[in-house]
Formats: structure tokens, sequence, C-alpha cells
């Protein structure tokens, strides 16, 4: 340990511990880390100070000639100079140097080695170290003493504020990508879960670039070695769904498709606490013990036992763990290519079918719309349901415009014959406050027909409008809830609702209408 040095970065610390958890853990015990205990499991209960969750409003990606024209430069993807891209770093620099000891990791983002990058992280906080080791996949000991120079760095002084009068900054927070250094620098928040995905920001570059897909999806494996990619944003059920326990999981986040098949990119899990118990999410709850980072929970400071519903510092509670402690797991988180494509919805006005078949193009239409809904009383000033979009099921963390990743999408769908479904895991017989929330029983028994192929040989009726296949049947669920209409009893408000999600759709679609090939554009809904 002795020998390994930062100082190619102007970093001149002595005491870095690198690529041990030992150290890490001794570190906290050692000089009780502001925030941090041990929970009567053995997770590490951390608290991750004033932010506790991302900032994207703070995220910048450094222009250069070389990356610019490949950038959907916007609101989500915001322009920083070069110059002040390189103060920042230099009172990132600045700021380690004045630290006693510092933490490093040297792992692999991706699980393919023809696809994976080698990452280095800097970092001032001891469990920022366990929790990379943790999300990323760790060298063995001969991998490490080879690891030689990184292919991307993060240099994490979130410890320490960005100056706000700086040019461009808008607050003490900043979050920079440097695509042509090879770099990203943190400061002002100290939120673990910059770090991965702006390691998955990275990767979402870069993987368009050799003709492979990045896609902020989970997915698992069947027995007979049928792979299934879910797609939804928050509140859809993406984990809960993909922790089957007839199929292996690949991974419950981050995943990239090949010309060889699926690799996740991540070493473990960084899963939402809120609410956990073992009888709803027992993957999850049995997953966190020692090695585990628990951010931000609340815990009794007597009996060190965590309250999962305790929301006082933040919903936004997360478990961080190696992919190892969930027990029906691939290892290597690497299968062929996926079968079926599932896009999660909570679709809050109850118009949508609990279950329809894509065509590829429509398949792209919605990867692109990346749909789901609020409902009324989940925020202030929320009476009815909204929706919400965003691109590519991940849009805070694509580079490149979405049809890049739609077209890619597609391409790989016809090669490999995929399937593509959209599921509603939202309302039926009306929106929310009149109708209720389909059944989670009936939305496994729709997947698992998918899985099992049951749906090859039944009838489908078109929708009108949207265009997809509805089937007519399926095992353990009642014919009336596949057809959403006959659903509601007033049927007029059906269609009135439904011509008013059509409405929020083509209006979302707008924006990406100038870049979005023509057989993408005729696939949305047409009325």
């Amino acid at each position: 340990m002795a020998a390994f040095n930062l100082s190619q970065y102007g970093i001149h610390v002595e005491k870095i511990h690198r690529n041990s958890s030992v150290p890490v853990l001794y570190e906290i015990g050692l000089r009780r880390e502001a925030g941090t205990a041990i929970s009567d499991v053995g997770a590490l209960l951390v608290y991750s100070g004033e932010k506790t969750g991302r900032s994207p409003k703070d995220k910048r990606i450094v222009r250069n000639p070389e990356s610019e024209k490949n950038i959907d430069w916007g609101p989500i993807n915001i322009g920083l100079d070069e110059h002040t891209y390189f103060v920042n770093r230099e009172r990132a620099i600045d700021y380690l140097n004045i630290c006693e000891r510092l933490f490093v990791v040297d792992a692999y983002a991706g699980w393919d080695p023809k696809y994976r990058i080698k990452v280095r992280i800097v970092c001032t906080r001891a469990y920022h170290s366990l929790f990379m080791q943790n999300m990323l996949i760790m060298p063995t000991a001969a991998e490490l003493a080879d690891f030689g120079t990184p292919d991307y760095v993060i240099f994490n002084a979130g410890g320490f504020p960005a100056n706000s009068y700086t040019s461009e900054m808008t607050s003490k927070t900043s979050v920079d990508v440097n695509l042509e250094n090879k770099e990203i620098v943190i400061l002002g928040t100290q939120y673990a879960g910059e770090m991965k995905k702006g390691i998955f920001g990275v990767m979402n570059y870069l993987m368009p670039l050799e003709g492979v897909l990045p896609m902020h999806c989970s997915a698992n494996v069947g027995a007979e070695g049928d792979v299934s990619l879910l797609f939804g944003l928050s509140g859809t059920g993406k984990t809960t769904l993909s922790a089957d326990p007839k199929r292996k999981l690949i991974g419950d986040d981050e995943h990239c498709w090949t010309d060889e098949g699926t690799f996740n990119i991540e070493g473990g899990c960084y899963a939402k606490a809120i609410d956990l118990s073992a009888e709803s999410e027992p993957d999850i709850f049995n997953a966190i013990r020692f090695g585990t980072v628990l951010e931000n929970v609340v815990y009794d400071k007597s009996t060190r036992s965590v309250d999962y519903s305790d929301t006082s510092i933040t919903q936004n509670t997360r478990a961080s763990y190696p992919i190892h402690h969930i027990e029906n797991v691939q290892i290597p988180c690497v299968a062929g290519h996926p079968k079926n494509i599932i896009f999660l919805t909570c679709d809050a006005f109850g118009v949508l079918p609990p279950v329809s078949k894509l065509t590829p193009e429509q398949a792209s239409y919605h990867f692109i719309s990346g749909y789901t809904a609020k409902v009324a009383g989940t925020e202030m000033g929320v009476t009815e349901p909204q929706a919400t979009f965003s691109a590519c099921f991940g849009a805070a963390f694509m580079m490149w415009h979405p049809n890049k990743y739609a077209e890619l999408l597609a391409d790989k769908m016809k090669q490999h014959s995929v399937n593509a479904w959209l599921i509603n895991t939202g309302w039926t017989g009306g929106g929310h406050g009149v109708g209720s929330r389909i059944k989670l029983k009936y939305t496994r028994a729709m997947i698992d027909a998918i899985h099992r192929g049951d749906f090859d040989g039944v009838s489908y009726t078109k929708d009108a409008e949207f265009g997809f296949d509805i089937p007519q049947s399926c095992p353990e669920v009642p014919a009336e809830v596949l057809n959403p209409k006959s659903t509601w009893t007033d049927k007029n408000s059906y269609d009135t609702t439904k011509a008013k999600l059509i409405g929020l759709f083509k209006e979302n679609f707008k924006k990406f209408e100038a870049g979005v090939n023509s057989e993408i554009l005729k696939a949305g809904p047409n009325s």
C-alpha cells in the first residue's frame, strides 16, 4: 500500500487506503466519522449531509470539439467551458491535499471484459469508498496489481463547496464531467449516488460509439437462458418485478446490450429502502448485512434497529450492497440476447391496458417517451394524475439524442427477433381516486405468461389510437381486466381521459420530432 501514490494528479497525501474494506471500516471506528453507525445486522449506517439526492441542475459536461457534436445539449446536458472546469478541478485537488487520509478504489464498470472500463475513485469519506466497492466490479488481487492507468478518474471532494461566484456555477454544488480528460470532479455534495450515476453517464456516452446500447433497466434470466429487460421509472415496480424467484437476477439498474448479449455495468445494487420489509422485498431485506451501506435511514441508537418507514431525513433512503448478497443471482452478471423487453408504466389515468404487445417501432416510440404518472396527493399541489416523461427511462443520464438509443434498440430488436411489451401497473376501472390499482398478482401472472410464451397463440385486439395489440386472454387473469374500457362504468369518461393522455404523449414528443426517424414518428398514437 505504501508504494501506491496519487502524485500524478498533484495529490500528496501519505495515508491512502486502496481497495480494502478493512481500513474503511477501521477508519470509521477510529474517527467515528460524522453521521455513521453500525446497525444490528452489521450494515454501515451513514448520513450524506445536506444533499440526500442527486443535483441534476448542477451537473455539467465540458464542451470540447471532439465530443461536442455528439452531445444532446439542453436543460439536462448543460455545457461548461474548459477553463471553469480546471478551476473546479484545482479546487478539488487542493482540498484533497489538506485531508489527513484518502481512500482510493480501483475497479471496473462492466462485467464484459471486452467493454468494461477501469475506474479510479479518489475520495475523503470511508463510506464513499465502501459504497463504490459495492457498486463497481472489484478486481482480483492479480488484476489490481496489473491495473495500470485507469480509463476514468473521479475526484470526489464533495465535502468542500464549489465557489458559487465562479463563471457558470449555479450553487455551491458542482458535478463536472470531462470526456476528453476522462475525469469527473465533485464539489459541494456528499451524496454517493453522484459517483454511481456519473460513471453510468460516461458509459452512456462511450457505448454507442461501439454499437452497444446502454440501458437504464433491470434484467433477469430464466432457466433456459431467456433474458428479459425491464424498463420503468420510479413507482412502476421495476425492482419488485425483476426479483423473480423463478429467474436469476442479472442486475437491477444499469445494463448494456452488445453484439454478444447483455451485461450488467455494476457490481452491486443501490435499492430504495423506504418502507422496506421482509414481506414486501425479501431479497433486498435479506441482502442488508455486513458490507451493506444504509444511506440516510433512521435508527434507534439504543437498539441499533432501523426504522425503514421513517422519512424524517429524506424519502430517498438507500441500501448499497454487492450483488452477491442477492441469493438468486447470475454471476458473472452476463447473459445472452434479450427475448423480451418489458416497459413498465404506472398509468394513473387508468386508460392503458395492463399488457400490450409492441412492434419494434412502437417500442422505440415508448422508449423515447418513457411515460409514467404521478398520482394525486403524492406531492403538494397535485390534485389529479400528472403525466411524467423521461426519455429512454433515464433522460438524466443520456448524453446522445434519445433517437441514438432508440435506433440502436430497434435495430437490435429486429436482428434478434425480440418481443416488446407495455405493462401498466397503474389503475383500472377509472383513474386514481375512482378506479383501483391493478393487482400485483395479475401483473405477475402477465409477466409469467410473457416468459412462458402463453401469448403466442392467443387472439389480439388492436387499440384504435395507440396501435398496439392487446391479448384477449391470460392465465390467472380475468378477461375483462385485459381491456381497460370494459372496466370503466362511464365509457364516455374513458374516451375523454384517453384523448387527454394521447394529447400529453404528442405534446411531449414534439421536442424529439426533428431528430427522430419517420418510422418511429408514425408509431405514436394517431388521434
